[in-house]
């Protein structure tokens, strides 16, 4: 809480798997066309704005939105911001999930050989006390699930709430302070696209 800044939040470009509904953790797959597309209207957006810091997952699909934004030289990778990893769910939609385990809910349940909530909730937190520490706005370019954990966690709720907020491809969102104060997280913009 430093300087009392503003973190952005931006969910990379489409990948074949996001556009399937298929369950994308540690997979490292690339962008779409379409993706890519979505990654360089992002940077035209953000064009305006100045950021002191700009975070990334490591995997290449956050990685190629930053570079594709116009962020790829002042870049900061930051492995505790990688995708939920979904275990035996990876790669799997969930309704086929559910047609085996028909009661599952991902945040509730999270994935046998995989996460919990409470898991990418941590890690969410070691991100959280990470940016809240420094001076000037912060971009962080990484995955839907973990994004909504760590949004979730920004304004004090617990890890599974995140299943309330739905956000797209290309999506860029913001969280702050109230009023400049710290003792008022909140979420400033969400799911723009």
């Amino acid at each position: 809480m430093a300087g009392m800044s503003r973190v952005y939040l931006a969910r990379h470009g489409e990948t074949e798997w996001s556009r399937t509904g298929q369950h994308t953790g540690r997979a490292d797959l690339p962008l779409t066309e379409h993706g890519e597309s979505e990654a360089r209207t992002l940077g035209a957006r953000l064009v305006a704005f100045s950021f002191a810091h700009v975070f990334t997952s490591p995997l290449q699909r956050a990685r190629r939105t930053c570079e594709l934004a116009g962020f790829a030289g002042r870049v900061e990778v930051v492995p505790d911001m990688m995708e939920w990893d979904y275990g035996q769910y990876e790669s799997r939609r969930a309704a086929e999930i559910r047609a085996e385990r028909p009661d599952w809910e991902l945040f509730r349940d999270g994935c046998p050989g995989g996460e919990t909530a409470a898991d990418v909730g941590a890690r969410a937190d070691r991100v959280i006390a990470r940016v809240s520490a420094l001076d000037g706005d912060a971009i962080l370019f990484a995955h839907g699930h973990f994004l909504r954990v760590f949004t979730a966690r920004w304004i004090g709720l617990p890890p599974d709430s995140a299943r309330r907020f739905m956000l797209s491809t290309g999506a860029l969102c913001a969280v702050g302070y109230e009023h400049g104060r710290a003792e008022a997280p909140a979420i400033a913009l969400w799911n723009a696209v």
